[in-house]
């Protein structure tokens, strides 16, 4: 009633069902726990409008209508129609994303009466918009198919994740960092492992190892020793007698 629109089907039974979502979880590294995972739906309180005018503002402090460029692509073909920071649009912020941006409700017909079809898009930090979803159902199946990974939204842009992201995708969501090559080649990502090149015989150079002088067998030592042993006792014997 405060913005003069109605919330969408699909995000409506999920406010009743509960006020917001938040879940996040962690890794252990060298036995201490590191947060990594953040999945964040803001509650009703927090669902505020994204570029409304705030009380405590200036009146001549600039604000996010003041960004606007007339001469900004509009959507054609595949690209959907961008929101727009002033009247025409009405944004509400799903996700803050942990500071790395925004994920937005957006209504973007407002004039002059609100329309009730709604998109989901994400406002990275440089205020461009990247469009994400058409229905927050399928947002909310994104925000658990990417495991509330950072930056999982950048996947969505133009310039991806950047490489420290990229790391924790290789790590927990392989597949998912590289859907362009899995929808090209299926069996892209099967590990083809050829036996004749893994077990391939290396020519070794034989190593030449230096010859010892021979030496006398133990037994023969043994021998000579014990019949120097007899000699001597016998001369013994005889000088006694």
């Amino acid at each position: 009633q405060k913005n003069s629109c109605v919330l969408p089907e699909d995000l409506k039974n999920f406010y009743l069902m509960t006020d917001g979502f938040q879940m996040t979880w962690s890794v252990k590294t060298d036995d201490t726990p590191m947060p990594l995972g953040s999945m964040v739906i803001n509650s009703i309180s927090k669902l505020c409008r994204l570029g409304g005018s705030s009380m405590y503002t200036l009146p001549s402090a600039p604000t996010l209508a003041d960004l606007e460029d007339d001469t900004d692509e509009e959507g054609n073909g595949d690209k959907p129609e961008k929101p727009h920071f002033d009247s025409r649009s009405l944004i509400f912020e799903l996700d803050p994303c942990n500071g790395n941006g925004k994920v937005c409700l957006v209504y973007k017909h407002a004039e002059p009466v609100v329309s009730p079809d709604t998109e989901i898009w994400f406002l990275d930090r440089a205020l461009y918009w990247h469009f994400l979803t058409k229905t927050f159902t399928a947002y909310y199946r994104l925000l658990i198919t990417h495991l509330g990974l950072p930056q999982w939204q950048y996947a969505f842009t133009s310039y991806g994740v950047s490489p420290q992201a990229k790391q924790w995708f290789n790590m927990y969501k392989p597949i998912t960092i590289n859907t362009a090559l899995l929808s090209e080649e299926a069996d892209s990502f099967v590990n083809k492992l050829d036996p004749n090149k893994v077990f391939k015989s290396k020519n070794k150079t034989p190593v030449l190892k230096k010859k010892q002088p021979p030496q006398p067998p133990a037994s023969q030592k043994s021998h000579t020793s014990m019949t120097s042993a007899k000699t001597s006792s016998l001369a013994g014997n005889s000088s006694r007698k």
